[in-house]
């Protein structure tokens, strides 16, 4: 689990006002838009030899770190090109190229490429790409291109703030299948269920973050994620009414604002940015989040270890 002091912090009582409704639409729009053209790039790959490269592990090991392949990185040039014609004066925070917007930044985009890049590497299809939009930290619109959706074919789940979960531009009813058993996302060598839910594991947590919003699962638990994984997650989330909560000090409390932590990572001479962020996150029910809330304990050294052997095993979770 990330240190507590890099949760989000309550937001502001003088917070900005929020976008009109006409320019969330656009934003929204265009999120969708970029996240079904970089799922057709992904798509298309499949069919052909890939280049992938590792990144630098743990203890500065090179090339022991998580997967990266040359579609991750044309599929967020490709975003990053769109969103800068289209709104230049908005930053953007992608994993594959290193940028540091300030907390401050009125407007960010928030991208990951090719989330489960290991799952698409090894042709497992449950992967993701995912586009967040951020005013002054708050979600405020997301889409996320899913491989495999239930009409069995790959879709974009996408939201704004204030508006409706859709699928593909067709709002997403609740699920009306009776089932005994619901299913919930978990991290990798988490437990196999509990007395209300089983666990799945897919190896991509923003695919994760939009089965919760979908009905699909009940809940996901995050512990710690980058900004990446889950900036999307959160407006779809809410937008099909449910909740997100994060952990600050020991005490849960509904998730707010992406802030920067108090200081950078050790080791870095500069100013903390949003892409520091690190802290635990909630998505799900009302009732999911609240069994995860009172069960929670920050994973012990061997709860970690067996989620990385268990993220290994599945083919990692990017």
């Amino acid at each position: 689990m990330a240190d507590a002091s890099t949760a989000a912090s309550p937001a502001s009582p003088e917070a900005p006002p929020l976008p009109s409704e006409a320019v969330l639409v656009a934003v929204e729009a265009l999120a969708a838009e970029l996240a079904r053209e970089a799922g057709a790039e992904t798509r298309a790959a499949l069919g052909r030899a890939v280049d992938v490269s590792y990144k630098t592990g743990r203890k500065g090991k090179e090339d022991t770190g998580d997967p990266v392949s040359e579609v991750d990185r044309a599929v967020e040039s490709l975003i990053r090109l769109r969103v800068g014609a289209a709104f230049p004066d908005h930053a953007i925070l992608g994993e594959e190229v290193e940028t540091h917007p300030a907390g401050s930044e009125e407007w960010v985009w928030v991208v990951d490429p090719v989330d489960g890049t290991a799952n698409f590497v090894n042709g497992f299809p449950l992967f993701a790409v995912s586009v967040g939009v951020l005013h002054h930290g708050r979600p405020v619109a997301g889409a996320i291109w899913c491989a495999s959706t239930p009409l069995l074919r790959d879709g974009v789940y996408h939201a704004r703030l204030g508006g409706t979960l859709a699928l593909d531009g067709v709002e997403v009813g609740a699920r009306t299948t009776a089932v005994k058993r619901r299913l919930a996302a978990a991290p990798g060598g988490s437990p196999p269920g509990t007395r209300e839910w089983d666990h799945r594991v897919t190896g991509s947590a923003a695919l994760e973050c939009a089965y919760v919003a979908a009905g699909i699962f009940t809940s996901v638990p995050l512990w710690g994620l980058k900004i990446w994984d889950v900036a999307a997650g959160v407006t779809l989330a809410r937008a099909a009414g449910l909740e997100a909560w994060t952990r600050e000090g020991g005490t849960w409390r509904p998730f707010e604002r992406f802030v920067p932590p108090p200081r950078a990572p050790k080791g870095q001479d500069r100013a903390p940015s949003l892409r520091d962020w690190r802290a635990p996150l909630v998505l799900g029910t009302a009732e999911a989040t609240r069994l995860i809330r009172e069960r929670s304990r920050t994973p012990g050294l061997f709860a970690r270890a067996r989620g990385r052997v268990g993220r290994w095993l599945i083919g990692g979770r990017r």
